[in-house]
């Protein structure tokens, strides 16, 4: 069977699929809604659902205030560890999970900045790039100008993301910190994480990768790439649900030396001490703030136990297949229409979503929410189709498609 567009096709590569069992536990994987969003909130799993009526009933109801004893406070470095193990080759002691994306970016990104203009006061450039999420050029701006520090901008193309040249070009003798995503948002071009870093090193800076859009989607070696930091969410390919907290990454070579902004109680040597002054407690617990979210971070604890599992290897070779299929299927019913594909073509250059292009993007995808396809609309003219390697089937993307080609058909084909 070689038509990609059959039926018999996409049954055939569900069949073979080695990780297909794995969609069964998750909530709602049974309906035939489609969910092309998996990249932007994940699917919950089922365990998970019995893990929060467990921690109500047993743990919040039942032990109260003595859970913070009895495990809770150590939570945020005891998960981190999982994730780092699993998802994002790190030792341990480098992890932490806390606060949002937006803030730990801040905190990471300033205490860098701080840090090489104390060492070297020339270093007063943050590099990123003109494509980066939102999120993070807001932060380097607002950065900079309480800093008094410059934005170093990369020009990029939008489909072939950021590169070594492009970096080794960006950066100097005034290099900070470097920013960058290791997934793209909008095309889902995959950087070169470990060339990257070393000419960001080569330059004196420091590199932080975003993995907002890489845990659980693709390989990440921050130990082995030498990376000095990074920020990811939890609510995507991790699974944390809606809002759930973030992770950081801090290198143990640099923990003793950043001084992060914004001093909290849990991050104190003695927190339960509650005297005067801020003491930084030692390793990555000093990179806490505030009182973990325990809640928001059970579900994430599933995730990270399906991922390990199945294996990382085999989870990055669903997503390049599937996303490879979601093109296949764009060559041959959306290209007659005029989309063109937004995405890198070659699959070890792409993460776990591809985005394609034409003018009616917009009103396609809120006609397709209407009828239980649920991809994301990104500007200028984009829809993005996120797929979650464990949730999402061959089947799945196979009437997800046929339903945007139909769409589109009708609205501007």
């Amino acid at each position: 069977m070689t038509d990609p567009t059959t039926p018999e096709y996409a049954a055939a590569r569900d069949a073979a699929d080695p990780l297909a069992g794995l969609r069964d536990r998750f909530l709602g994987a049974e309906t035939p809604l489609v969910y092309f969003d998996g990249n932007s909130l994940g699917r919950p799993l089922r365990s998970t659902a019995d893990r929060l009526e467990r921690f109500v009933r047993e743990e919040w109801g039942g032990r109260l205030i003595r859970g913070w004893d009895e495990g809770w406070f150590d939570l945020p470095l005891i998960i981190g560890d999982d994730l780092a193990r699993v998802l994002l080759g790190a030792a341990p002691g480098q992890t932490a999970i806390g606060d949002s994306t937006t803030v730990l970016l801040y905190k990471l990104i300033r205490a860098a900045a701080d840090h090489q203009v104390r060492t070297d006061p020339r270093r007063t450039e943050i590099v990123i790039d003109t494509d980066n999420f939102p999120t993070d050029r807001y932060v380097v701006e607002g950065i900079a100008a309480e800093r008094g520090l410059t934005v170093r901008w990369i020009e990029v193309d939008l489909v072939a993301g950021v590169t070594p040249d492009l970096v080794r070009a960006a950066v100097g003798s005034a290099t900070g910190v470097v920013v960058l995503s290791q997934v793209a948002y909008r095309s889902s071009h995959l950087a070169d994480a470990a060339a990257i870093t070393e000419i960001v090193h080569d330059a004196g800076g420091l590199m932080l990768w975003d993995l907002c859009h890489s845990a659980g989607s693709v390989d990440v070696a921050l130990d082995a790439w030498g990376a000095d930091l990074a920020v990811g969410c939890s609510y995507k390919y991790l699974n944390g649900g809606p809002g759930a907290p973030a992770f950081a990454y801090v290198a143990a070579r640099h923990q003793d030396t950043l001084a992060q902004p914004i001093q909290g109680w849990m991050g104190h040597a003695d927190p339960f001490a509650m005297g005067p002054g801020y003491r930084p407690a030692p390793g990555m617990r000093r990179f806490i703030s505030g009182t973990p979210a325990v809640v928001g971070m059970l579900a994430m604890r599933d995730m990270v136990a399906l991922v390990e599992e199945a294996g990382m290897t085999a989870v990055r070779d669903k997503a390049r297949r599937l996303t490879s299929y979601a093109v296949d299927l764009a060559d041959a019913w959306l290209q007659p229409l005029g989309v063109t594909v937004g995405s890198p073509r070659d699959p070890a250059r792409r993460g776990g979503h591809v985005t394609f292009y034409h003018p009616s993007m917009r009103a396609v995808t809120a006609a397709l929410w209407d009828q239980d396809v649920l991809p994301d609309y990104r500007d200028a003219h984009g829809l993005r189709v996120g797929l979650s390697p464990l949730s999402t089937s061959f089947e799945e993307v196979r009437r997800g498609m046929e339903a945007v080609r139909a769409t589109l058909a009708r609205i501007g084909g």
